[in-house]
């Protein structure tokens, strides 16, 4: 009947991991100042509840924001390296294709793949970056949920 297919589909869109785009300082909260706010985010990775897809180029600029100068410190202060960091990111992201450019532009270059991918999978961008939030209510006609954490843990 009707109520069972409808019961099998919400029960499939509850099992079906949630996607997510996560920019670099998102990724820096949660897998090395173990913000208070990324709790929720690294549980819902680490359950399977929640799905980090991720490019190569991702990879490749978290890998140099990770030697910059105000970083090294920080990383050496919680006991990490950069491979610790790189190793988490291999171990929960999906990596997945480049996406082509989204409608939008976001005045910062960095942050554009960020915005491309999210749109290209229409799925959920977490950031706290001031240009891409500036392109929230932008990016919601495109089907992009923009948020700085997520709200309750998903687990």
């Amino acid at each position: 009947t009707w109520s069972r297919a409808r019961s099998a589909t919400n029960l499939k869109a509850l099992m079906t991991p949630r996607l997510l785009v996560l920019d670099t300082n998102i990724v820096l909260d949660t897998f090395v100042f173990s913000d208070a706010a990324a709790v929720p985010l690294r549980a819902g990775l680490e359950a399977g509840a929640l799905q980090w897809i991720a490019t190569a180029g991702m990879r490749i600029e978290l890998a140099r924001v990770l030697d910059y100068p105000q970083i090294v410190p920080r990383l050496a202060f919680y006991g990490l390296g950069a491979d610790d960091v790189l190793a988490a990111f291999d171990r929960h992201a999906r990596p997945v294709a480049a996406a082509p450019k989204a409608r939008f532009t976001c005045t910062d270059p960095d942050d554009q793949p960020f915005i491309d991918l999210a749109v290209a999978h229409q799925c959920v961008l977490l950031s706290k970056d001031r240009a891409v939030l500036r392109l929230q209510k932008r990016l919601l006609g495109l089907g992009v949920q923009t948020r700085t954490a997520l709200d309750v843990p998903v687990v």
